[in-house]
């Protein structure tokens, strides 16, 4: 048994976290089994339930290695790696995660419905849920009107919305997205952002993997900072971002009197080492100013050939289930179906006669009928009647003797042979 099996094994058995990797490695080696790279190194950390967890470094720190190794599709070289308590490789698990590759492998001659229906089957989803999240979530990436296109035409923007819609197709507990805002525009990074806020409240677990330090920001609890395959930072943002060299203090505009009386107060308490080293006036962020454009432009009702900006967060996502009404009247629905079984005959208290239960023609069966036509469980109806065939009327002026005789009689044959003899008679 190799090293990295028995790795597997045991971290199968360690840790109450979703995730949990010690002392994680993984060298990749040339043909002649020599190490050629050293993508992950010594590498710990554990990613807590209902958690955002950012893992965080330049390219090529070995943030995607480490994520293929916790989805079992690379072995480590060392040390443990553990998924809901089991090993990354155990089938079970894998219904439970959702993943967004850093590379949209998409099929392009499907259309982005059909490629929705592709990973919503393989998931073995009914057909009714099926196409509900599919029309969920394609409102939510904001590619309804494109829907029937293929994948193929997409712009790279395009096929990482696709990508994210069917990364969420199962309703993951554990949700990994590996640079999900590459080739996004501002529109969609937001919309990715607050959907991964969304997400955490709703009590998933995400893992984002982002060398784009602003979206993750403003996402994540907590992170892990890499760099050459190592650990070089952990903690909350508040943690790892808070200076503690600095104080800062905002108000209302001050004049230049109040600033310099501000100065000189800080400067007495302290000594005259310190004092009013900078004053700026707060502006937005260029991302708000860019969303405030396009709301504007929204509103001129101006259109649009690329993606929109997309619809609320599906209601499965939001631990909301409408399919439990639609299971009440299935269950209804079964049991009006079934056969009634006949309720006891109650006594009368004072005499002790039986009584007898209702007749179907009140008013309760004239109900049952109407239910029954309804919900197309009514008797067929009759087929209408053929119409009376209408006897035979030779024309006016036409001997019927004769047309009798060519036909071998009428009933009374022998009344017919008097009645043509005095025909003959008459001619």
């Amino acid at each position: 048994m190799t090293q990295a099996t028995t790795g597997l094994q045991a971290g199968a058995t360690t840790g109450t976290g979703v995730v949990v990797c010690q002392q994680l490695t993984r060298v990749f080696k040339d043909f002649w089994m020599r190490d050629r790279a050293r993508a992950v190194s010594n590498l710990s950390f554990e990613i807590h339930p209902r958690e955002v967890f950012g893992l965080l470094g330049p390219n090529g720190s070995g943030k995607s290695t480490t994520i293929k190794m916790i989805l079992g599709l690379l072995r480590p070289t060392s040390g443990r790696v553990a998924v809901f308590g089991k090993a990354p490789t155990d089938v079970a698990i894998k219904k439970r995660i959702g993943y967004l590759p850093e590379e949209s492998y998409l099929y392009g001659f499907l259309n982005g419905r059909e490629t929705l229906e592709y990973y919503g089957k393989l998931f073995e989803l009914d057909h009714r849920t099926r196409e509900r999240r599919i029309d969920e979530l394609l409102d939510m990436v904001g590619l309804t009107g494109a829907q029937f296109r293929p994948v193929r035409e997409y712009s790279k923007g395009m096929q990482r919305r696709i990508g994210i819609a069917q990364a969420l197709i199962n309703d993951p507990d554990f949700l990994i997205l590996d640079e999900p805002t590459t080739g996004l525009d501002p529109i969609g990074t937001r919309q990715i952002k607050d959907l991964i806020i969304e997400l955490g409240r709703r009590g998933k677990t995400v893992l984002l993997s982002s060398h784009l330090l602003a979206d993750v920001e403003d996402c994540v609890d907590r992170l892990v900072i890499l760099y050459g395959g190592q650990k070089r930072a952990e903690g909350t943002c508040a943690d790892l971002l808070e200076s503690h060299s600095k104080t800062t203090i905002e108000t209302d505009t001050l004049d230049e009197a109040t600033l310099a009386e501000v100065d000189r107060l800080i400067r007495q308490r302290s000594g005259g080492e310190r004092g009013v080293s900078r004053v700026s006036r707060p502006r937005q962020t260029l991302e708000e100013l860019f969303l405030d454009i396009v709301d504007k432009a929204r509103a001129e009702q101006l259109g649009t050939s690329g993606a929109t900006s997309g619809g609320q967060t599906p209601a499965f996502l939001k631990s909301i289930e409408p399919e439990a009404g639609e299971a009440l009247i299935d269950s209804l629905v079964k049991a009006s179906d079934a056969p009634a079984e006949p309720a006891p005959s109650p006594m009368a208290a004072d005499t002790g006669t039986k009584i007898e239960p209702a007749s179907d023609q009140g008013a309760g069966g004239e109900r049952n009928e109407i239910v029954d036509k309804l919900m197309g469980r009514g008797e067929e109806a009759a087929p209408p009647p053929p119409p009376p065939v209408k006897a035979y009327e030779p024309p006016k002026g036409v001997d019927s003797s004769v047309i009798d005789s060519l036909l071998g009689g009428g009933p009374d044959k022998d009344g017919a042979g008097e009645q043509s003899g005095d025909a003959r008679e008459r001619g």
